[in-house]
């Protein structure tokens, strides 16, 4: 399994450096699945290794000119307070347990997992759709890269909340939130795609590793080495996706890993239903199931 996980790891460093989202909807269930870390953990080891990972690739858009720095800093200031009251005060005060009603109470992973998976929907759906505002690099000269002014003060505005969503959404599930930042930096403020993806992994870099610093406050066990080893596995995947980025048609990959998400986001859904619903069983009737199923009569069966 940690062969699987390492090779997961690869890929999502590659995934991470040409889409310039989805590298935690890919880490957390790597995590989770692959390397047996609890989803409250692996919230944490995922914005530490997107968090990295996504800064060598901001620096390696950056060094291309497709960064558009005052766009990323108007987005990134309210998400870096999002995601740090998240992590650091609101995370450790959600209790272990919910109760719903009579007997059906969601436990802290359960809801963790849940939640994580609706989003990886949405990204899909997101992915998945024709682009309305994108433009053709090959349509777009250096000029046109650039960013386009505002018609209003309100557009900032906009962006400025959109960031504190997206911080505080990933203080909770641990995605970077690429795949709702790209949206918002293409529709809202007119980049290219590609400027959008370098911007994006810039935000996810620096709003990823500060929340980090909110887990470091709390967590009291943290598996350092097998952060360093994933995350020079995902920078490995990074560098890879940096060189192929600009060879690949974007639209084509983004469909694929659309379809890949949803795929993933629906097992992970459906695995958090079946636990729920197992929850859900009185303790009573449980137990009474476990004496009949060892009782003497079955065993002579």
């Amino acid at each position: 399994m940690e062969i699987l996980g390492l090779i997961a790891t690869l890929i999502m460093g590659m995934v991470l450096g040409v889409v310039g989202g989805g590298g935690s909807i890919l880490t957390v269930p790597i995590l989770v699945y692959l390397f047996g870390v609890s989803p409250v953990l692996a919230t944490a080891y995922s914005l530490f290794i997107v968090g990295s990972t996504s800064l060598l690739g901001g620096w390696g858009y950056h060094r291309r000119g497709e960064v558009d720095w005052s766009t990323g800093l108007t987005f990134s200031i309210p998400s870096f307070l999002g995601v740090y009251v998240t992590r650091a005060y609101v995370m450790p005060n959600v209790p272990d347990s919910i109760g719903l009603w009579d007997h059906l109470k969601v436990s802290k992973p359960i809801l963790i997992m849940g939640v994580f998976a609706t989003l990886m929907i949405l990204a899909s759906w997101s992915m998945l759709k024709k682009p309305q505002a994108a433009k053709p690099d090959s349509e777009m000269n250096t000029a046109q890269a650039k960013l386009t002014p505002p018609r209003n003060q309100f557009r900032w505005l906009l962006i400025g909340l959109e960031g504190l969503v997206v911080g505080s959404i990933t203080g909770f599930v641990g995605a970077g939130g690429g795949f709702l930042i790209i949206p918002a930096l293409v529709v809202l403020v007119g980049l290219s795609m590609r400027v959008a993806v370098g911007t994006s992994l810039v935000i996810i870099a620096f709003k990823s590793l500060l929340g980090f610093l909110g887990d470091v406050q709390t967590q009291a066990q943290i598996q350092w080495s097998l952060l360093i080893v994933l995350s020079g596995v995902a920078l490995v995947g990074m560098m890879a996706g940096l060189r192929i980025a600009p060879r690949v048609p974007e639209t084509r990959l983004k469909r694929a890993f659309g379809v890949f998400v949803l795929l993933m986001g629906a097992v992970i859904m459906a695995d958090q239903v079946r636990q729920l619903n197992k929850a859900s069983v009185p303790a009573h009737v449980r137990s009474e199931a476990l004496q009949v199923a060892q009782s003497p009569l079955n065993s002579n069966r």
